[in-house]
């Protein structure tokens, strides 16, 4: 059975729109309760966490009504990074955890993820289950009201999630000496991010993206616009830059001289010095299709296992705890070290890359690069309508270009989870010939779609 609202990581679209209407909202709060109530007369609660979008005020009040009214108990934490979501549904031993935000999407998007009591992502079993509850009488089983849920907004869960992500640094270290450029994205980390480096001893903290207004929230900055960061470093002599993403799950860093370091990079320094240091519960890392060759590389050449999965921290997290890792991540930044929390975490993965540099005594230019990666080049084609991914045509061209590159590259094709995107990726030795294949197939699929 397909999905028609869960994405590849929880619900996501337009504010207002489509699915992210206040009624579409409401009706998902009523049934996400029904799941996690199942049935009994026990008190059940859901903790709801948010990014600084304007959406925000809109999707959280509809998400309290939902819940309230199947009779489920709701914890406001305001605007805390998704991790911080997680962490307090295990801790407050809810049943449910909410974060409302779209990530690194702009601000006229919103969405919803979800944690269940162990602070992890659902299955996609569970998710099946709570949209058939949407569509199945989902005015049933609403609360009588002495039963009504009560609502609760919290103060303090910013200062308690803080204190959390300073324990994951190690005990006999201090940030002192380093002065470090923090990009929050305007986003869910815009006073977590900075206080946890402040409180850790940094010598200076220089915050930018932490003005949010509703609306500037990854706008020409965080994550997926690194540039403010490099120029900021750059121009204030900085050791080190920091960028996360709207909710605070993705790490993008760049070096003292301004070059920008991926989560390719980041995951193979943090392997290797957990490695070193007798960290790794076992001797591998789990990434993604999209990490780059060259990462594969580099860990077999350390004899670590690599173990690829799906798009999606998600998919990454299921490998982690099926296989009994520790430490796994994507290209894009999303890094996991389960030992600290279920979940990605920027602020967490961007400690444990400090620690590494403090330990080698050595700039952060000659400490975050460990590979050449290979060319690699992404193209994204929009389409209407049905996807080209399901075209006969399609299949056959991807078959092609893989077998031009032998076993000197790859092509991965994927429609987008979130957005209605064909992403056509290659990578391999020849720089010329994966710019080539990757425009001829992008161009073809294009051809098709249109």
């Amino acid at each position: 059975m397909k999905k028609q609202f869960f994405g590849t990581d929880g619900i996501r679209g337009r504010a207002n729109v489509g699915k992210m209407t206040p009624d579409n909202v409401m009706r998902f709060g009523m049934a996400a309760g029904k799941y996690f109530l199942n049935g009994d007369n026990k008190r059940h609660s859901v903790v709801i966490g948010k990014d600084t979008r304007l959406s925000g005020y809109m999707i959280e009040p509809a998400l309290v009504a939902g819940f309230a009214s199947v009779g489920m108990d709701v914890k406001l934490c305001g605007p805390i990074p998704t991790s911080g979501v997680a962490l307090m549904t295990t801790r407050l031993r809810a049943d449910l955890g909410v974060m409302i935000t779209a990530s690194h999407n702009e601000f006229s998007d919103n969405g919803i993820k979800l944690f269940g009591p162990d602070g992890r992502k659902l299955s996609d079993e569970a998710e099946l289950r709570i949209e058939s509850f949407m569509d199945q009488k989902w005015k049933e089983g609403l609360a009588v009201s002495e039963k009504l849920g009560r609502v609760r907004r919290y103060e303090d869960f910013q200062a308690r999630y803080i204190e959390i992500v300073k324990s994951t640094f190690p005990k006999n270290m201090r940030l002192e000496g380093l002065k470090i450029v923090i990009d929050c994205a305007n986003g869910a980390a815009y006073k977590t991010a900075p206080d946890t480096l402040w409180e850790l001893g940094a010598d200076e903290v220089i915050p930018i993206g932490v003005e949010p207004n509703g609306m500037n929230i990854n706008a020409e900055c965080g994550s997926t616009c690194t540039d403010t960061l490099s120029q900021k470093v750059l121009e204030s002599g900085a050791d080190i830059g920091i960028a996360l993403d709207g909710d605070a799950d993705r790490l993008i860093m760049c070096d003292e001289k301004g070059q920008v370091i991926d989560g390719d990079q980041l995951l193979a320094l943090i392997g290797t010095g957990w490695q070193a240091n007798g960290q790794l519960s076992k001797p591998g890392i789990v990434a993604t299709v999209m990490s780059n060759l060259g990462l594969e590389r580099f860990i077999q050449d350390q004899n670590l296992t690599f173990i690829r999965t799906a798009v999606g921290d998600r998919h990454v997290a299921a490998r982690m705890r099926l296989d009994g890792y520790n430490v796994g991540g994507e290209q894009s930044g999303h890094l996991l070290m389960t030992d600290f929390s279920p979940t990605g975490d920027g602020t967490v993965a961007a400690l444990q890359v400090l620690a590494e540099i403090i330990r080698s005594g050595k700039p952060a230019s000659e400490v975050l690069k460990l590979f050449d990666p290979v060319p690699q080049l992404l193209k994204n084609v929009r389409y209407s309508g049905a996807s080209p991914m399901d075209h006969p045509d399609v299949l056959s061209a991807i078959e092609d270009a893989q077998s031009m590159f032998g076993n000197s590259g790859r092509v991965l094709v994927r429609a987008s989870g979130t957005e209605p995107l064909i992403r056509v990726m290659t990578e391999g030795d020849d720089g010329a010939q994966v710019e080539k294949i990757t425009n001829d197939l992008a161009k073809f699929i294009e051809n098709i779609a249109a």
